[in-house]
This record gives structure tokens, C-alpha cells and sequence, in this order.
């Protein structure tokens, strides 16, 4: 007889959730077979409990795809209180699974100066080392669900792509690791979003800012922002960004 799940194994699961892309939840992918071996199930019930969280985001539903039935009163409860609570819930995902992964040895969390925002440099760095763990899942789980591609260039090499805030860290302490408060850009997309040159409208277009218009002539500026002006941007495969959060960009950061 198969045994419950317990809220351990589901954070662990849910930190397969956050770095597999959606096509990937099945038996035979080689990061569900390890975690399957470390809790002693198999790999095909690791596949269908993933299928089950999906099948309680929004997201997979409302495009048409489907999850698996069956989801367990826990499985709710766990993905509700993730989905409310979830830059609480990262860092604890992290580093459980991070743990499981090493084989059960303790882990740490290191952080270089240069990765802090400017304003927690300095005297800070302890309490900023602790508020950046979940960082680097919050960034696997923006990069899995845009199959780590640039939402308005395409560009798919993850050496030039960065899981970009939507409402800066420093302006949302309850969403820093939300990953629907992600958006997968390039560099140079990233830089023009956080600067307000460009935005994302409540259709999910790409809005370029009027202080962009000296360089339309610049090819480089030009392929990469006018050309894609009022285009729709690739959504991603789930954690679709909270309309809230562009919306507050829109209003507090761009460039009108």
C-alpha cells in the first residue's frame, strides 16, 4: 500500500515544481529519478505528485492543459499557503532540497557583497545574507517557466539572461521570491525595465518608453525594443506574472 505524503516530501516537491519546466514532469527525467531514490519512492510517483500541484496552479488550467486528478487535502493546503506565502516558503524549499540532494549534510548560504543591492551593502551583509536565501530558486523557477528564454527577445543562452523582479526587491519584502513576480529577460531588456524604458501592459504587450525615442535610430535599439513595441511578450508555462505587480511597474517605474 502506498504511504502519504508528508509536508516534507511536498516541499520537496514543490521545489521540483519551481525548477523543472512543465514538460518535464515525468518518470524518466534524471533529477526526479534521484529525488526519488533519496525518499524512497518511485520515480513515477514523484512524476504524478508533480502532475497533482499542477493541477492546482491557475496557470496550467486556464491554458487548456491539465494536471493530474487527485490532488490530496494536504496537497492543497500545502500549495495554498505556498502560492500566499511564497517568499517565506522558498528558502525553506531551497534548502530542503539542497539537502536531500547532498545526501542530508547541513547547507549554507553564501553571499558576495557584489549580488546585494547597494543599499543592504556594507554593515548589513549578515541580515542580507539571510533574506537572500531562496534567491537562487526563485531564479530556477522564473528560468522553468519561460524555458529559459527571454520573454520579449528570445534570447535563450542563460549566460546573458537574468530572472528580473518585477516590484524590486527592496520595494516588496513579502514578494522578493515570488516567482509570479519574475519576469525572464536579457540583460538588456532587465536594465531598460528596471530603468522604466519599457513595461508590460495589462494585455501582456511591450510598451516602450517615449524617453527610448533619441535612439530610434540606433539599429541595435531599434531591433530590439521597437520592432517588438506592442507585441505580446512569451507568457510562460506557469507562475505567469501577478498583473498586480506590472501594474505597480507601470505606475511607479515607467516612463511615460
Amino acid at each position: 500500500m502506498a504511504r502519504n505524503w508528508t509536508q516534507d516530501e511536498l516541499t520537496i516537491a514543490l521545489g521540483l515544481y519551481c525548477k523543472l519546466p512543465f514538460g518535464q514532469f515525468h518518470q524518466h527525467q534524471p533529477l526526479i529519478i534521484l529525488v526519488a531514490e533519496r525518499l524512497d519512492r518511485t520515480p513515477s510517483s514523484i512524476a504524478m505528485k508533480l502532475c497533482n500541484l499542477a493541477s492546482l496552479d491557475p496557470v496550467i488550467t486556464e491554458s487548456g492543459r491539465k494536471g493530474l486528478a487527485g490532488a490530496s487535502k494536504l496537497d492543497r493546503e500545502v500549495w495554498q499557503a505556498f502560492s500566499e506565502h511564497s517568499s517565506e516558503w522558498m528558502p525553506e524549499i531551497e534548502q530542503r532540497l539542497s539537502q536531500l540532494l547532498d545526501g542530508g549534510k547541513p547547507t549554507t548560504v553564501s553571499v558576495g557583497t557584489e549580488d546585494l543591492p547597494a543599499n543592504y551593502r556594507g554593515d548589513n551583509i549578515t541580515v542580507t545574507s539571510t533574506r537572500r536565501k531562496g534567491q537562487n530558486l526563485f531564479r530556477d523557477a522564473v528560468f522553468s517557466a519561460y524555458q529559459s528564454r527571454c520573454c520579449v527577445t528570445g534570447v535563450s543562452d542563460s549566460r546573458l539572461l537574468i530572472a528580473s523582479h518585477i516590484k524590486p526587491w527592496r520595494e516588496d519584502a513579502d514578494n522578493r521570491l515570488n516567482p509570479r513576480n519574475g519576469l525572464c529577460l536579457s540583460a538588456l531588456v532587465d536594465r531598460a525595465f528596471d530603468l522604466g524604458l519599457v513595461a508590460v501592459s495589462q494585455d501582456y504587450r511591450l510598451m516602450v518608453s517615449p524617453q527610448l525615442g533619441a535612439q530610434r535610430d540606433n539599429v541595435h535599439i531599434s531591433e530590439t525594443f521597437y520592432s517588438r513595441e506592442n507585441k505580446t511578450i512569451e507568457l510562460p508555462d506557469k507562475f505567469v506574472p501577478d498583473m498586480a505587480f506590472l501594474e505597480w511597474h507601470r505606475g511607479r517605474v515607467f516612463l511615460q
